[in-house]
This record gives C-alpha cells, sequence and structure tokens, in this order.
C-alpha cells in the first residue's frame, strides 16, 4: 500500500493539494471517471455493466491535523492557531515544518526553571507555545514564512516492533491508502471512492461529496482513538491496535444504520476477518454528514486503532490497515448489499 508516501504528504484541513494531487495520479490508471469539486475533495468512480446496480460510497479523508502562523513577534517566535484538535501536551519541543516551503520549527514553552511554582502544577495551553524557527528577528522570520501559512509535525513514517509503524498523519491517510488499492479492482456494483477535505474541522468536504454521489449507502474509513495504554481499562481502551479494525454502532456524529453494521460484521465472521467492536461513542467522523445528506444515507464506520491520535507520531498495527481492506473488499465483492 501507499501509505508511507501519503503520510509524507502535508494536508492540513483547508490546504489538501499535495494530498489530492497524489491521489489523482495513483487512482488516475484505475478509476473509470474522476473529478474534484469546488471545495477539493476527489471522487473516483468505479462503474459496474449492470443495470440498477446500487451505489457504494466508501469515503476516507485527506486533511490532518495542524497549524497555521498567527503571528509573529519581534523576537522572531511565531504564535499559531491550531487546526482541528491537538493537545498542546503532546507538543512541546516538537519539530514542525513550516508553509510551503517547509521551514523546520521546534514548538517551544518557558523553560522549567523559570516556571514559578504554580506554573509547574498546570497544564500548558497553547496561548503559551509558539514556534521558533531559528530568525533573528520579526523580519528575518518573515522572509521564510507568512501570516496564513500552515504548519504539520515533523513525524516521519517508521515501522518499528513486531508489525507497528508511528507517523503522523495516520489519521487519515490509511484510510486514503486503503481506497487506492481497492480501486484497482472491479465490482458488481458501482462504487464512488471519496477522498474528502476538512474532516478535522468539521466534516465539511464530505457533506458535498454526499450529495454528489447520492449513494445508497456509504463506508467511512477511518483513524480512531486506540487507549490500549498504561493504566487503562478494559472498557477505556476503545479499541486495541493489532486487533484488527473496529466497527463502530455509534459515536458523537453518527448512528450505524442496524442492517448495515450486522453484514460487515457477519461479513468479518464468515470471512475470519479479525475485529473489534469500538467501545466508546467518542469522536465523530464523516459518517455524519453522508448520513443525513439528501433523504438519508445508511452509513457504517471502519477504522484502524491509532494510538496516540493527533499527535506528531501516532501507531498503528499494519495488519490492521490490510484487515480494513480485507473486509470492504469482501462488502464490495458481494455487490454492496445489506
Amino acid at each position: 500500500m501507499l501509505l508511507k508516501e501519503l503520510t509524507s504528504l502535508a494536508g492540513v484541513s483547508g490546504d489538501e493539494g499535495a494530498v489530492r494531487s497524489f491521489v489523482i495520479d495513483n487512482a488516475a490508471p484505475y478509476a473509470d471517471e474522476i473529478t474534484v469539486d469546488t471545495m477539493g475533495s476527489v471522487i473516483a468512480w468505479k462503474r459496474c455493466r449492470k443495470e440498477n446496480a446500487p451505489t457504494v460510497m466508501v469515503a476516507a479523508h485527506m486533511d490532518e491535523v495542524g497549524f497555521m502562523v498567527q503571528y509573529v513577534l519581534e523576537s522572531g517566535l511565531i504564535r499559531y492557531m491550531t487546526v482541528g484538535g491537538i493537545d498542546p501536551g503532546v507538543c512541546v519541543g516538537k519539530r514542525v515544518l513550516v508553509g510551503r516551503n517547509k521551514v523546520p520549527g521546534v514548538i517551544g514553552c518557558k523553560a522549567v526553571h523559570l516556571q514559578e511554582r504554580d506554573e509547574r502544577k498546570k497544564a500548558l495551553t497553547h496561548k503559551q507555545l509558539y514556534i521558533d524557527i531559528g530568525a533573528r528577528d520579526r523580519d528575518d522570520a518573515l522572509s521564510s514564512v507568512s501570516i496564513g501559512d500552515y504548519a504539520v509535525f515533523d513525524g516521519p513514517y517508521v515501522e518499528f516492533g513486531r508489525g507497528f509503524v508511528k507517523s503522523r498523519a495516520l489519521d487519515d491517510r490509511v484510510g486514503c491508502a486503503v481506497m487506492l488499492e481497492l480501486l484497482r479492482h472491479d465490482y458488481p456494483c458501482n462504487v464512488a471512492f471519496a477522498f474528502n477535505v476538512q474532516e478535522e474541522v468539521g466534516l465539511r468536504g464530505a457533506m458535498a461529496t454526499a450529495f454528489r454521489v447520492q449513494p445508497d449507502c456509504a463506508i467511512v474509513l477511518e483513524g480512531t482513538t486506540a487507549n490500549d495504554t498504561v493504566g487503562a481499562r478494559a472498557h477505556e481502551e476503545i479499541c486495541s491496535a493489532g486487533k484488527g479494525p473496529a466497527l463502530s454502532f455509534m459515536d458523537r456524529a453518527s448512528i450505524a444504520h442496524p442492517g448495515l453494521f450486522a453484514r460487515l460484521r457477519d461479513i468479518a465472521r464468515e470471512k475470519n476477518i479479525p475485529w473489534q467492536l469500538k467501545r466508546g461513542v467518542t469522536g465523530g467522523n464523516d459518517a455524519g454528514s453522508i448520513q443525513r445528506s439528501q433523504g438519508g444515507v445508511a452509513t457504517a464506520v471502519l477504522s484502524v486503532p491509532c494510538r496516540y491520535i493527533h499527535g506528531p507520531a501516532s501507531v498503528c498495527a499494519l495488519s490492521d490497515v490490510e484487515n480494513q481492506y480485507n473486509w470492504v473488499k469482501a462488502f464490495l465483492d458481494e455487490g454492496g448489499t445489506f
């Protein structure tokens, strides 16, 4: 799969151009038609010749969380805004790349030696942090970056341990990689692969693509929070890396269609595909917009569990990515019915 290449591309919400170009280049040899809507989402169609065949929408989002240059201080240090949800606790000391030229920087804060006793007891906020690009002063910084430039974590793709990978932007380049792989095959149904923009800032791109496609059902491929870490009780883990993709019955944006949920569950059992139920209703994803489009769309979400999500180095199991692919392909191979 193309996961390594996809995670190397910067694509903060609203600035997905590099990811979009990569998706189009790699989808073109296999898609029957490719369209790009006004917002920048890509729809790659695989059409079948069967009359009255259903249309299945398979969706993933191209964007990732990141930062935007808000103001440059006289010292040359950069005040930033977050784009999407980022915990300030994962930011201190982390490397970032700023703007089109990928100017290297680091997120800094007041050194612990200079903090008052009370300051050390409180969690840092983004207002206390800044990006340091090694500039001598404001003019020097503005010769390299501009107000409004995007920045991303500098977290390269690294395979490690026993079948795991760490990288930024696994949410949701895992879904994009799986869809590009699925595009290589033909199916007894019409399939619209929607590579959506601006999921991290309000599920915006999916609203437009769902209205354009008008699917009979939709499968959303995501990366979701795995909390299988130190101190978490079983019900607090939400899902676990390496135990298969997670099927959601509900989250804060959507509720899975009962019939589609049941069919996907049964396919996993019939095909011996490792899977798990997402044990929690946290978060939300593009299913929230797709489900409420037109007269309503039957949706379900299959997610790759990711530890340390929305951080500089989230972690997932490559087997979960492979089984997300196997699961969706099995559903499409039988015609997308439920």
